[in-house]
């Protein structure tokens, strides 16, 4: 990190006294630490992966990832990350992370995303009402290696191209033009000014500074964009509610994915959005006091974060042209955490933990972000429908699935530019195929592992492995 700070807080991030008057270092500085690195860890080295032979039993790990949850809705997490390696892989950010433990890094941390899977990227809209595609999952975001956030992400391609039918060549390729967009992308952003690497948005349908869009992928990003442009409060309020006798509106029950809360839950929410208020810039506080809340619900979402508690709360404004749909998520220790040894915790509250590196790793985020506690729980809280949708990468073959491998690589690499010296992550990497060919290894390795987790996954449940949960 730069020579700048002074006093370091978590690993090589950032200072609670900065020096202005230092000495920065230039473009050509960074860029030769950074390739002096490669002497210290080799960036064949990365390629070289295989299960510890002391490696913890995977239903095992599993399980630990569990604790704390609302126990009764274990079984349909296990259900849903069971329904292929995929799903898997998904619901298993601390396997992952407890198999990086041994790998090697450079020890350059920046703030991560830390499940960088390719589900997570997607498109949203900026506080200007503009379509963006970035990523767009925060839970597990922390100070770590940015080499963890890479690997995920290569092994995310890999094991979704076994889904999509690529075969072990195609993989391969799939995943060095994920490496190559990280590569790419990051050495442009190292001659760009500091203030400039923050001003950057990757707008969809908008030319590609990087690589030019195969049809096919320009095909799929238009449907998903007209799908986002009909995702927002306005067009969520029919489909998720309905006025009652009292002429209410209420949410419409799908159990056990959305269910009502009791009237004691629901006061608490309140509570908890009153407090978070006071965590939202003070503009946006005035905006806040504009709405009421009229209804709450519980809502189950996503596969790893199936177990978390998550609420559904709808305001109305003015009139019934008015609403706005909070999600009030619970945010737990991020699941590479026990992983990093001696991290400092520069977050006690977890949902600022997540609000921090929503900020710190999206180039436009919600205006609505912010934290609260509820019965002694940490919650973030951010708008249910911002003009968001995800890209169905079982759309993608080809040229379509590589491009978007690409696109995602490219992003994460903007992502960490913002919070570190992208120059050594550059110098590091290079733009050669050494890299790419060693992260390509990786991938197809942990990909193989992957397969073997799910299927012991598979066989825990029918065998009865897990405990049936106690009632709510």
């Amino acid at each position: 990190m730069p020579a700048r700070i002074t006093k370091k807080i978590s690993a090589d991030h950032y200072a609670d006294r900065i020096d202005l008057t230092a000495p920065v270092p230039n473009v050509q500085e960074l860029h030769a630490q950074g390739k002096a690195l490669r002497q210290e860890v080799a960036r064949e080295a990365h390629g070289e992966w295989k299960p510890d032979p002391n490696r913890k039993n995977v239903i095992d790990l599993v399980k630990l990832s569990n604790v704390g949850r609302q126990q009764d809705l274990i079984p349909l997490k296990l259900e849903r990350m069971a329904a292929s390696p995929f799903a898997f892989l998904r619901g298993a950010a601390g396997v992952m992370a407890y198999d990086l433990m041994p790998t090697p890094t450079i020890g350059r941390h920046v703030v991560i995303a830390g499940d960088a899977h390719i589900n997570n990227f997607g498109i949203y809209g900026s506080a200007q009402r503009e379509l963006m595609f970035d990523i767009n999952d925060f839970d597990e975001a922390l100070v770590g290696p940015w080499e963890w956030d890479l690997k995920r992400l290569t092994a995310s391609v890999n094991v979704a191209g076994r889904g999509n039918g690529l075969n072990a060549r195609e993989r391969a390729v799939a995943v060095m033009e994920c490496v190559t967009g990280y590569q790419e992308n990051m050495q442009r952003l190292e001659s760009i000014g500091t203030l400039d690497v923050w001003y950057l948005h990757a707008i969809p349908g908008k030319s590609n500074v990087l690589r030019k869009v195969p049809p096919k992928a320009t095909a799929v990003i238009s449907k998903v964009a007209s799908k986002a442009m009909q995702s927002d409060n306005h067009a969520l309020l029919p489909k998720m509610a309905r006025k009652n006798r009292a002429g209410e509106w209420q949410f419409l029950e799908d159990p056990p994915i959305l269910t009502l809360v009791s009237p004691a839950t629901k006061k608490k929410l309140i509570a908890a959005l009153e407090q978070y208020a006071f965590t939202l810039p003070r503009e946006r506080r005035f905006m806040l006091t504009k709405y009421r809340v009229v209804d709450a619900a519980h809502r189950v979402v996503g596969v790893g974060s199936v177990g978390t508690r998550a609420y559904l709360v709808l305001l109305i404004g003015k009139n019934d042209d008015d609403p706005l749909f909070l999600q009030v998520k619970e945010a737990v220790t991020p699941a590479a955490d026990p992983y990093l040894p001696n991290r400092h915790r520069e977050y006690k509250h977890q949902g600022q933990r997540v609000i921090v590196g929503h900020h710190a790793l999206q180039a436009a985020s919600d205006v609505m972000l912010g934290w609260t506690r509820m019965d002694g729980r940490d919650f973030y809280v951010r708008q249910m429908k911002n003009l968001k949708a995800s890209i169905p990468i079982e759309w993608l073959t080809g040229d379509s699935f590589n491009f978007y491998g690409y696109a995602c690589g490219a992003i994460l690499a903007r992502a960490h530019a913002r919070t570190s010296d992208p120059g050594i992550i550059a110098g590091y990497c290079g733009t050669s195929r050494p890299f790419r060919l060693s992260l390509a290894a990786w991938a197809e390795a942990y990909g193989d592992q992957t397969e073997r987790d799910h299927a012991a996954l598979v066989a825990a449940i029918k065998e009865g492995a897990f405990r049936a949960p106690a009632k709510r």
